[in-house]
């Protein structure tokens, strides 16, 4: 199942669209560490300290805002 998964950074908000929840969920399990990290399209991407992550099921439109 792929949707978007939202993540809230110390000085930043970070979208991730068209996920697998199975990253969503690697990323959810390390929210409060030092250093998050996951692999998207075959690349490790270090988001840094994560907390909270949200997801959605499908993409937001972003012409209306949800």
């Amino acid at each position: 199942m792929k949707g978007t998964a939202i993540l809230f950074q110390e000085e930043a908000i970070t979208f991730i669209e068209n996920v697998e929840k199975t990253v969503f969920e690697e990323i959810k399990e390390q929210c409060g560490c030092d250093r998050c990290t996951c692999n998207i399209e075959n690349k490790i991407i270090n988001f840094g300290t994560v907390s909270p992550a949200i997801w959605f099921d499908d993409e937001i439109d972003w012409d209306y805002g949800y």
